[in-house]
């Protein structure tokens, strides 16, 4: 029997995936929850196989709830589903420990299919996604450029950001500076734009 929590925060989508998959017979649905904060607490508490996470939950992200949970449960199978096609979403949820993902289009019986796989320890993900992700190439941010710029998008001045990653104002400025070029773009909220929308942050 393969144990799944299931973490989607529309209502109707996660009762539709609820009732998807009490209809196998080798599956069970042990937790479900709408919050991303929601889903260590519930892993811990069932010892799920399979996890199935929305991309994004609201109190904590699927990805950042997915990197929680593979560190804690390295052994459980996490499934992130999505509805925008970002291969920086895709690169960014194998970094954290994701084992598979799908669009939320997916056919039912692939869905089915997948957590299966998944739980036998294979990888899954949508060819679509992963033929873009190829098509894009890798992402030009230095994982410390892109940190600094996820910082920047939070709202943290550059004296902040310093002092949280412990290095001088002028460093955190180049990093930014570097940001912008990069993604060819005209400032530094342009640059947290066209990071969001690419799925690198």
């Amino acid at each position: 029997m393969v144990s799944v929590l299931i973490a989607e925060d529309m209502l109707m989508l996660r009762r539709a995936l609820v009732s998807l998959l009490e209809l196998e017979p080798d599956i069970e649905v042990v937790a479900e929850v709408a919050d991303g904060t929601e889903v260590l607490p519930q892993a811990r508490k069932f010892r799920p196989d399979v996890v199935v996470l929305d991309i994004d939950l609201p109190g904590l992200d699927g990805i950042s709830a997915a990197g929680e949970l593979h560190r804690e449960q390295p052994d459980c199978g996490i499934l992130m589903l999505t509805n925008l096609h970002r291969s920086g979403n895709l690169r960014r949820a194998i970094t954290a420990g994701a084992s598979g993902f799908l669009h939320k289009d997916t056919d039912p019986d692939r869905l089915v299919a997948s957590i299966r796989a998944i739980a036998q320890g294979q990888q899954v993900v949508d060819p679509e996604i992963a033929l873009a992700a190829l098509k894009d190439g890798p992402e030009p941010l230095t994982p410390r450029e892109l940190q600094v710029l996820r910082l920047a998008a939070e709202g943290e001045e550059v004296a902040q950001i310093a002092g949280r990653l412990f290095l001088s104002t002028g460093t955190v400025r180049n990093y930014l500076t570097n940001a912008v070029t990069k993604l060819g773009a005209r400032n530094r909220v342009d640059a947290v734009r066209i990071a969001r929308e690419a799925g690198w942050l």
